[in-house]
């Protein structure tokens, strides 16, 4: 069996560790913009699209099961009210 990288992603478990979550992104896109391969709003949003179409195969390559019940409206709601959001 494959084990999981060491990521902070794997920790998150609750709302407010999403916030925190996507906070440390946000601060670690203004310090280190160079380490990311997608530094930009456009091939961010490209790559997510991607990751999330591909994600049962993530899933598979470390012998897990994706989340049958993931909240996938959560997750859109939270992206499409960032457009609008200040």
């Amino acid at each position: 069996m494959a084990k999981l990288p060491d990521h902070p992603a794997h920790e998150v478990d609750s709302r407010e560790a999403l916030v925190g979550h996507i906070r440390n992104l946000r601060t670690d896109l203004l310090e280190r913009s160079d380490a990311w391969e997608n530094p930009t709003l456009e091939r961010y949003l490209d790559a997510l699209a991607a990751w999330v179409e591909s994600s049962p195969n993530w899933y598979r390559n470390f012998d897990q099961e994706m989340p049958a019940r993931g909240d996938w409206t959560l997750f859109a709601r939270a992206l499409s009210a960032a457009v609008v959001s200040e």
